[in-house]
C-alpha cells in the first residue's frame, strides 16, 4: 500500500515513517485530520438549559483522571455539553504523579488505553512522535510519570476543559430532571447543575483504603495506607512493615527502601505469592463486551474467582524489592493486631511478634459510603448487590456484596421500598461498577470501550427525554434542498406528435 500526498507524513509502506522528525505538532495535525474524517466532534444537539441563571451541563463528571478524561472526550465527540470537576491542581489528577509509586505501568505498552479508536490519540503515537519508532521498540513498560505526561497532552489536544481545585461536597438528585452539586473552590462555596452526573473517582470510588479496625487505636503518624500521600523521607532509618503482597505492597516497600528505611518487612498472609493473573487470562473482546450480559451467577463466579485467586505483583516490582538485602518476605504471616510498646509498634502475627516503627497497609479498598461525605444524601438509597443476590455457601464476598447494583447505563438503582427521585441520573464509572459492568469501568485495557458505551447510553437517555424538543426542531427545520427553479411544471393532459389520443 502506498500513501501519496496525504496528512502529516503518511508516505511509503502504509504508516508514519518519520513523525518524530516533526514532533507533536505533526501528530496533532494528523489527529485533527482523523477526527475530521470521522466528523468529530459532532455539533451540539442538546438544548441549552439554564437554572437560576447558571448553565446546566448535559453531563457532569466528578474526577478528571484517565476515566473521566476518556468519558469527557467521548461525550464531547457525540455533541454533548460536559462539565469536568477535579479537586487536584491541573496536571495532578489521578494517582500517577501523586500516590502511585510504581516505576512503570503493569499494562502492556501496546494497549490503546483511552484513545477511543483514534490511532493518533494512542500513547504509542504520542511516544513515537517525540522519540521515534526505534525507541518505541526498545521500550519495555511505560514509565509512570510518562503516562501522566501523555494524559496531560490528551487533555490539551482534545481541548477538554477541567474545573481543577473544585471539591464536590454534596450531590443532590432532584425530581425536576437535574442533579445539584455543591462545591468548594479556593475558599468559595459554589453550586452547579447537570442533567446527568458521572462518578469517575477511581479505585476507591465509593469508599477508601481498606485497613483493619484495630488501626483506629494507633496514632495516625504510625501508619498509612498505600494510597495515602506519604513523605517517604520520614521513613529513613525506620523499621517498616508492609502488609500485603500485591503491586501496591511491592511498590510501597521498594519506595521505603529507596528512601533509606533501615529494614522493610513484607507481612504476607498467604503461604506463597500469587503467580498467575487470572483476570488477564479472561481478557478478550468477548469478555469486554459480553460480561454485562451474563446472568448473576456467572458474574459473581467470575469476580469472586478473580478476588480469591488475587492478582500477583508485577515481576519487575518484586525484583525491585528483593534487590535490597534489608528487605524480608514473611509468608504465612497474617497480621492479627498491634500496640505501642516502648516507643515501637509491637505487631502480633500468626508467625509470632515483630517490633516495627511504621506500618503501611497495602490491603486494597473498601466500599465505605461514610468515607465519601459528598454522597451522603444518596448513600442510604443505593441498592447494593447483597439486595439482589445471595451467593452459595463458600462464595461469600463482602466486597462484592457491597458493590452497587447498576442499571444498563451504569446508573444507580433505588433500594426496594425506598424513594429517591433522580437517583437514576447518577452513574458509576469507577472500580466498584466492575461486578455489574465488567472490566470497562476504569483500567487501561478496556477504558475506551467503557467510555464509548457510557457516552452512547447517556446520549440515548438525553435524546429520549427531549423527544418533543427534537420533534419540534424537525418540524421547524426549513433549509431547502430545492429552490423551485430547477424545473417547469407541465399541465395535463399533454399530447405529443405521434401519440394515440384516447
Amino acid at each position: 500500500m502506498t500513501f501519496l500526498a496525504g496528512p502529516a507524513g503518511l508516505t511509503g509502506s502504509g504508516g508514519p515513517t518519520g513523525p518524530q522528525a516533526q514532533g507533536l505538532a505533526a501528530l496533532e495535525q494528523r489527529l485533527a485530520y482523523e477526527m475530521a474524517c470521522l466528523q468529530l466532534p459532532a455539533a451540539r444537539w442538546t438544548p441549552a438549559l439554564q437554572h437560576q441563571g447558571q448553565t446546566v451541563a448535559d453531563v457532569a463528571i466528578i474526577g478528571a483522571g484517565m476515566a473521566g478524561l476518556a468519558l469527557a472526550a467521548a461525550l464531547q465527540h457525540r455533541g454533548m455539553a460536559v462539565a469536568l470537576y477535579d479537586e487536584a491542581p491541573a496536571g495532578l489528577e489521578g494517582p500517577w504523579a501523586t500516590t502511585a509509586r510504581m516505576e512503570t505501568l503493569r499494562s502492556p505498552k501496546q494497549l490503546a488505553g483511552p484513545a477511543l479508536g483514534l490511532p493518533s490519540l494512542t500513547f504509542r503515537a504520542w511516544f513515537e512522535a517525540q522519540f521515534g519508532a526505534a525507541q518505541w521498540e526498545a521500550l519495555d513498560k511505560i514509565p509512570r510519570l510518562q503516562w501522566m505526561a501523555y494524559l496531560r497532552w490528551y487533555r490539551s489536544v482534545l481541548q477538554l476543559k477541567v474545573h481543577n481545585e473544585h471539591r464536590v461536597t454534596d450531590v443532590l438528585p432532584r425530581a425536576d430532571g437535574l442533579v445539584e452539586m455543591h462545591l468548594q473552590h479556593r475558599g468559595s462555596s459554589l453550586k452547579a447543575y447537570t442533567r446527568r452526573l458521572v462518578l469517575a473517582t477511581g479505585r476507591a470510588g465509593l469508599g477508601t483504603g481498606s485497613v483493619p479496625p484495630w488501626t483506629q487505636a494507633l496514632p495516625r503518624t504510625r501508619w498509612a495506607h498505600s494510597a495515602d500521600e506519604l513523605n517517604h523521607e520520614t521513613l529513613r532509618g525506620l523499621r517498616v512493615g508492609v502488609v500485603g503482597a500485591g503491586a501496591s505492597a511491592m511498590d510501597s516497600a521498594a519506595t521505603a527502601l529507596e528512601h533509606g528505611a533501615q529494614r522493610v518487612h513484607l507481612l504476607v498472609r498467604r503461604p506463597d505469592l500469587p503467580r498467575v493473573n487470572k483476570g488477564k487470562g479472561a481478557g478478550s473482546p468477548g469478555f469486554v463486551h459480553g460480561y454485562a450480559r451474563l446472568a448473576d451467577p456467572h458474574k459473581w463466579r467470575i469476580r469472586h474467582y478473580i478476588h480469591t485467586q488475587q492478582v500477583p505483583p508485577p515481576h519487575n516490582s518484586t525484583l525491585r524489592v528483593s534487590a535490597h538485602p534489608n528487605a524480608y518476605f514473611h509468608l504465612g504471616c497474617a497480621v492479627q493486631g498491634v500496640h505501642e510498646q516502648d516507643g515501637a509498634l509491637l505487631v502480633r502475627t500468626s508467625a509470632g511478634p515483630i517490633a516495627l516503627d511504621f506500618l503501611i497497609f497495602a490491603t486494597g479498598f473498601a466500599i465505605d459510603w461514610a468515607a465519601r461525605p459528598m454522597l451522603r444524601y444518596i448513600a442510604p438509597f443505593v441498592r447494593p448487590w447483597q439486595d439482589r443476590w445471595t451467593p452459595a455457601p463458600g462464595e461469600e464476598d463482602a466486597e462484592l456484596s457491597a458493590s452497587p447494583d447498576l442499571g444498563p447505563d451504569f446508573e444507580f438503582q433505588v433500594r426496594e421500598g425506598q424513594t429517591c427521585p433522580g437517583l437514576e441520573r447518577i452513574h458509576c464509572f469507577c472500580y466498584p461498577a466492575a461486578l455489574s459492568m465488567g472490566v470497562i469501568t476504569g483500567d487501561i485495557p478496556a477504558i475506551s470501550e467503557g467510555a464509548l458505551q457510557l457516552a452512547s447510553g447517556l446520549a440515548g437517555l438525553l435524546y429520549a427525554e427531549d423527544h418533543e424538543h427534537h420533534f419540534a426542531r424537525m418540524q421547524a427545520y426549513a433549509e431547502p434542498e430545492l429552490l423551485g427553479d430547477e424545473w417547469v411544471a407541465s399541465p395535463l393532459p399533454a399530447y405529443f406528435p405521434g401519440d394515440t389520443v384516447p
